[in-house]
């Protein structure tokens, strides 16, 4: 490539775009903790307590009746929780429940919002570990509920693939939580 590109080595690649890359000579671990750090400082939630899940297990509704939020300020937290899912697969199912919500958020889901960020608090470091030397078995599951979604009735379908049998590769919301907790609880 250097006889085709004017290109230049920077050394070996430790942070991109908010995230974090520690590389060894076992593998590779990816993790957001410093944009995860910059977030809860942002949103002004350093200092609450910290919980054990990111999301209650009752789902949230529209909750027509319930008093608005600013939406400006939900969906900032709301986006910047998006973005963290690109290391953070046990948030996307929570995350994409609270995005549903946007158009009109209420006290009740900011405090679900509130409760990603509390979850984190605690769980900062998590990330995404590659292994180095392992097969390239493809592992997937796939599951869906039917009319899962309160408000309308829609289905919800959610997959999970693995490389090599625990190296993750791709997830859509519903399994990230259910088979990723154990996963880093092993780390």
């Amino acid at each position: 490539m250097h006889s085709k590109f004017d290109m230049s080595m920077m050394g070996e690649l430790k942070f991109f775009l908010g995230i974090q890359i520690h590389q060894s000579p076992r593998g590779i671990f990816i993790n957001q903790a410093k944009y995860a750090q910059e977030i809860l400082k942002k949103h002004g939630m350093t200092s609450c307590d910290s919980i054990g899940t990111p999301m209650a297990t009752k789902h949230l509704d529209a909750d027509l009746s319930g008093t608005p939020v600013d939406q400006t300020k939900y969906r900032s937290m709301v986006g910047a929780l998006m973005y963290l899912t690109a290391s953070r697969p046990d948030i996307v199912h929570a995350t994409c429940y609270c995005a549903r919500y946007q158009a009109k958020p209420t006290e009740k889901h900011l405090t679900a919002v509130k409760r990603i960020f509390r979850y984190l608090k605690d769980s900062i470091n998590m990330g995404l570990w590659y292994p180095k030397d392992t097969d390239f078995k493809l592992t997937a599951f796939s599951d869906s509920d039917h009319a899962g979604c309160l408000d309308s009735r829609k289905s919800t379908s959610g997959g999970i693939q693995f490389l090599g049998g625990d190296k993750l590769v791709s997830c859509k919301p519903k399994y990230a939580q259910r088979y990723l907790k154990s996963m880093y609880d092993l780390m």
